[in-house]
């Protein structure tokens, strides 16, 4: 017996299903000036919070345990790759929660814009009767984003946006250097504290011993409370891209109706082609190639 999913997807499947006349046309909307930004308050405030961690995190590690360091090369370097991961690490958030992840224009499915797409006899159509557009192969309907999104993943709310085809990327980027400065902190505060335990623990710290200990333990517990997670979802992301099949693929078992490719192709598919250290930047925009802005299923 077929899942209420699958059974959705057979009755979009149907030509009768798609009813062109109750869609208005879409609204226009220059995207040249205009930010993508989701207004939900649960995702605002979870975005908050994530700045919120890693602004506290760099407040502890700078003035409560490098500033008052002896070493001034141990600082300096400690500094300069925790500050600049972290700065990677926010930059990689704002990029993820500000880009538009691949949102299908909403409203589309007009009689108008399917008779301009010139059908083949017998081609059938995606429509979402939600935002009443016409959906692409792959697209799924967010009910947060209010919007279809291509090769969507899943919606995070750390990132207040969805995961899709456009902004994985920094998404992955994300996960990957919150991880690296959870790890580092971590080294940073084990060091730190057998510096203390060697030394007056007034002369390792410009804050008291009972502020220094407690500001330590609240970015212990932080930091390897968000190692965790970030390590697990990235590993997942990475898994998910090499094998081309999203999070919603999965968790709904969708048959794989698209081409199969190479790990290290559906790689570049994300980062973009070819290898070079902009993948590791969430400033270098991925160039996904000339693809079809909507695929259809015969």
């Amino acid at each position: 017996m077929k899942s209420p999913a699958h059974r959705t997807r057979d009755i979009e499947r149907q030509a009768g299903y798609l009813r062109p006349e109750h869609c208005a046309p879409p609204p226009l909307r220059n995207t040249s000036d205009t930010m993508w930004f989701i207004r939900d308050g649960c995702g605002i405030v979870c975005g908050v919070i994530t700045w919120f961690l890693v602004l506290y995190a760099e407040f502890v590690v700078v003035f409560v345990m490098l500033l008052p360091a002896k070493s001034v090369i141990y600082s300096l370097f400690n500094g300069v790759i925790f500050n600049g991961l972290g700065f990677l690490a926010l930059a990689s958030h704002a990029k993820a929660m500000c880009t538009d992840p691949g949102a299908v224009p909403k409203g589309n499915a007009t009689k108008e814009f399917i008779e301009s797409l010139k059908l083949k006899p017998g081609q059938v159509v995606y429509k979402c009767p939600k935002c009443c557009s016409i959906k692409p192969d792959r697209a799924h309907h967010c009910s947060v984003c209010k919007r279809c999104i291509k090769k969507m993943d899943h919606h995070c709310p750390w990132v207040n946006n969805c995961v899709g085809e456009n902004n994985q990327k920094y998404f992955v980027l994300f996960t990957m250097y919150i991880a690296l400065i959870s790890f580092h902190s971590l080294i940073l505060v084990a060091l730190h504290f057998v510096f203390c335990f060697e030394e007056d623990w007034t002369k390792c710290s410009n804050f008291s011993p009972p502020a220094t200990v407690i500001l330590l333990i609240l970015l212990c517990f932080e930091a390897l409370l968000f190692l965790i997670f970030t390590a697990v979802m990235f590993g997942t992301q990475v898994h998910s891209i090499c094998t081309d099949e999203t999070g919603i693929e999965q968790l709904k078992k969708e048959e794989r109706r698209w081409a199969k490719k190479s790990k290290w192709m559906n790689m570049t598919v994300v980062f973009g082609h070819p290898f070079s250290i902009a993948w590791l930047s969430p400033f270098a925009t991925p160039d996904h190639g000339k693809a079809d802005l909507y695929q259809y299923i015969v």
